[in-house]
């Protein structure tokens, strides 16, 4: 039997399982996929886990059902591409014969001191539960900071808002504006909506170290009862570790086919791979049902096809009932993203 091992059950890895489970694959073939969780969590909802306003059971997806698919849970450790086996955390290691890394990101903290110490995380779903039950029990009128005004922190505040109206909330960034990679338009609508409903943003903030109930702009301390961190992703330590050619934000370099070029067994795939954008839910799924064609074609005997990725736009939203997005060159804002978003999720759920 020929052992196909994914690592990871979120968008990019069960995204490929999908793809390879479409269409006839080969009887010698069988896939194991291996999580540290029994179900997918839907990552890009964490967010709202976070502030309270869905439960995490609204979020959480069945791994796919199928007789060549068996489901390992554990921890990954470590990778060793020499010998093709990977280790897992009190656990025996698996071999494998292809491999496909789709193990996510984690925080970056750009080496700011106290930063992984005392702030809260949205990488994860035990993260994400856990800056819920810090949110949810501050007492009234309790100070709130997130850092980074990119799409998560923009969304966790937003939600944070309706679910906790008696909190103060402000946003820490170190741009000129929030959404800073967005066009000025939508920058701008987010900032108003952020005016009408009392929550600051603090512009050109270059934080310097955290400490339990202070954010220090460079010496500047700013009190604070909670922090939480949305400034920056990074491949998740497993990748890390890996010695080999990666990009300046330490994912790794890949073929046309997505495949590691001295170990063209292993693919990676979303958040670990480097790849002409921003790490998203919608690039990690696009890549892997690329990745998913190209081995089938290789398993034929025949030359895969190679297309350049294409994604369909960015959504965000600002609580339940206005939104925002960018789709190809044209911006949306209000109501219309909002209803957009919940159908991208819906037909998400669906599909998976």
């Amino acid at each position: 039997m020929k052992k196909l091992v994914i690592l990871g059950g979120g968008y990019g890895g069960v995204a490929l399982i999908q793809e390879l489970f479409s269409s006839y694959l080969p009887p010698d073939l069988e896939v194991v996929l291996i999580d540290r969780m029994p179900y997918q969590g839907l990552k890009t909802e964490y967010y709202a886990v976070a502030a309270g306003t869905v439960a995490d059971t609204e979020v959480r997806i069945k791994f796919p059902n199928h007789d060549k698919l068996s489901i390992h849970y554990g921890e990954v450790a470590s990778v060793d591409l020499e010998s093709k086996l990977v280790h897992l955390l009190n656990d025996d290691p698996v071999e494998y014969d292809e491999l496909a890394i789709a193990l996510g990101c984690t925080d970056r903290y750009h080496g700011v001191p106290g930063a992984e110490e005392f702030t809260c995380s949205l990488q994860s779903f035990s993260g994400a539960r856990e800056t819920y039950l810090k949110l949810n029990n501050l007492k009234p009128y309790s100070q709130v900071h997130i850092i980074g005004g990119g799409l998560s922190g923009i969304e966790l505040a937003a939600d944070l808002r309706e679910s906790r109206p008696d909190l103060n909330i402000a946003i820490l960034d170190r741009g000129v504006r929030v959404l800073s990679s967005f066009p000025n338009r939508l920058s701008a609508y987010v900032q108003r909506w952020f005016s009408e409903h009392n929550v600051e943003i603090h512009s050109g903030v270059s934080v310097s170290r955290v400490e339990k109930d202070a954010v220090y702009n460079m010496d500047q301390p700013i009190p604070t009862d909670i922090t939480v961190w949305t400034a920056g992703i990074q491949p998740v330590s497993v990748v890390q570790n890996l010695d080999l050619p990666k990009d300046r934000s330490g994912r790794i370099l890949l073929n046309e086919l997505y495949q590691i070029p001295s170990y063209p067994e292993v693919y990676v795939i979303g958040d670990c791979a480097s790849l002409p954008f921003v790490p998203s839910a919608q690039a990690a799924g696009a890549q892997a049902e690329q990745i998913g064609c190209a081995m089938k074609a290789l398993w034929r005997g025949d030359t895969p096809k190679v297309h350049p990725l294409k994604l369909k736009g960015t959504l965000g939203s600002l609580g339940k009932r206005a939104g925002f997005g960018l789709m190809g060159n044209t911006s949306v804002i209000g109501r219309v993203p909002r209803l957009l978003k919940s159908g991208v999720l819906w037909k998400s759920k669906r599909s998976f």
